[in-house]
């Protein structure tokens, strides 16, 4: 099989991996470093499971973009700090920076867009890939939009439960799971999303319908636009009760039409190339941030990760 490419979602991944491990692991110096070493065991984890060609930590340049606060100013409204920043653990922005550190000295490519959130760089990176199947690993369940039976396939690796219990999502997966249309399973992910609401985000959704009543019309009407002709449409089979709530919501799903749906045209910046490499590009960095921040054991892991991985050395 072709190595694939691995697209990661940073953000997503480091901040589980800080609840994963106690702060109690520290660098020499005292400071915390829980998601870093579980952050680079993940890398390493993925990597040999999956042995890819190339790999992308997909970066926030902007959590809360100001095209999606205009369209729904609630929008993830509930998680800005007092500061006006993202509210986040404490210890946990200095432990990015050290990680990105490892990142550059290792060879890992990063990538990020002015203006545009990871999901964004994501489905950008996903979408014009032309080369090498796509892996995109998140534990955000909106990804699951970007799944894709095309010349070349995109899956998604959803890790929201960990990434030992890791379910691997393509299409079919994606449509049988959330019982949607199998023919257009990620565009239709996104309407489902859209339908139901996401409070984790600030997204209210249609008052009235969840998730089993966001696929049943999915499924019977074929899309949200076909569902929204329904709603207008007085001789159609829809209940009075579910046609007013759709009616009702019609500000709302145009509104957030352009929220829910990640961006395939993000003008995304590439840290290097996105070909893994099999030895660190600065041995003597890479050896001073191991000591320095006291993650020698991750960092052999990744590094042995990297040395074994078939997909880099075929490429």
């Amino acid at each position: 099989m072709q190595a694939p490419i691995l697209l990661l979602d940073g953000a997503s991944l480091w901040y589980r991996s800080f609840h994963a491990l106690p702060e109690s692991l520290t660098a020499p110096d005292g400071r915390p470093v829980n998601a870093v070493r579980g952050f680079l065991d993940t890398i390493a984890s993925l990597i040999r499971t999956h042995q890819p060609s190339r790999l992308v930590v997909c970066l926030d340049n902007d959590w809360r973009p100001s095209f999606r606060v205009d369209a729904i100013p609630s929008y993830k409204e509930h998680r800005v700090a007092e500061s006006g920043g993202e509210d986040e653990p404490e210890s946990l922005p200095a432990q990015v920076e050290m990680i990105l550190d490892v990142l550059d000295a290792v060879g890992i490519a990063t990538a990020g867009a002015d203006g545009f959130e990871a999901d964004d760089v994501l489905g950008t990176l996903a979408a014009r890939e032309s080369v090498d199947p796509v892996i995109v690993v998140s534990g955000d369940r909106d990804l699951l939009q970007v799944v894709d039976d095309g010349v070349v396939p995109v899956q998604v690796l959803y890790v929201g439960r960990g990434l030992a219990k890791a379910e691997l999502f393509d299409p079919a997966g994606v449509a049988a799971k959330f019982d949607l249309p199998i023919e257009r399973a990620g565009v239709a992910y996104a309407e489902f999303a859209l339908l139901r609401g996401d409070p984790s985000d600030g997204l209210p959704g249609v008052a009235g319908v969840g998730e089993k009543t966001a696929s049943r019309l999915l499924t019977e009407y074929g899309s949200l636009d076909g569902i929204i002709a329904a709603a207008h449409d007085n001789s159609s089979a829809l209940a009075s009760g579910l046609r007013a709530k759709l009616l009702a919501a019609t500000d709302y799903i145009a509104a957030a039409k352009n929220v829910v749906a990640v961006a395939t045209d993000a003008p995304i910046s590439l840290s290097r190339s996105d070909l893994l490499p099999t030895a660190p590009s600065d041995r003597h960095e890479i050896a001073d941030l191991s000591q320095h921040y006291g993650i020698e054991n991750s960092v052999k892991r990744l590094l042995a990760a990297l040395a074994e991985n078939t997909g880099a050395v075929s490429s």
